[in-house]
């Protein structure tokens, strides 16, 4: 069994999850939340785009605040699909809409962030190879000899475990 089996299988066989309100209230909390995120990607998205990481930064923390959220609504309404298609079919109907949108932004947010963050170390990496060359003498002692070497920077360090 693979992990995402396994965690399936735990999530199945988890207590219910008791839907926090009433079906169409939680469902539009659910649909709310995943409007506002879509958004704060796609703005994290066009920020990156245009260079600007410090502000696209700013986005991380509400954009994970509204997935958590997210996260814990999608769960209880999953728990309760059930009572969701006895009682209201159509919000499930437009959940699923909602949610191939967040897929895609999904996806584009992703291939962009791993733009950045390559395009990133490629400049933290170029900045450190420059800085550990050692630098040619450009002048010659009275004996026609090279001046004393120049000591060069030692080394920059990256951090690639996130």
């Amino acid at each position: 069994m693979n992990p995402h089996q396994l965690r399936a299988q735990t999530l199945a066989n988890s207590p219910p999850i008791p839907l926090p309100g009433e079906p169409e209230e939680v469902c539009a909390e659910a649909h709310q939340t995943l409007t506002r995120l879509v958004d704060v990607m796609n703005n994290e998205t066009t920020l990156l785009r245009a260079g600007r990481l410090l502000e696209a930064s700013e986005l991380a923390a509400p954009k994970a605040e509204l997935a958590q959220k997210y996260v814990g609504l999608a769960r209880a309404i999953q728990h309760n699909t059930k009572l969701l298609k006895e009682n209201a079919p159509h919000l499930l109907v437009e959940l699923q809409k909602h949610q191939s949108a967040l897929a895609t932004q999904m996806a584009e947010n992703m291939r962009v962030l791993a733009t950045a963050k390559s395009l990133s170390e490629e400049i933290v990496g170029d900045v450190a190879s420059k800085l550990g060359q050692v630098q040619k003498p450009k002048t010659y002692g009275g004996n026609g000899a090279a001046a004393a070497k120049v000591q060069s920077f030692q080394g920059v360090s990256i951090n690639k475990t996130s």
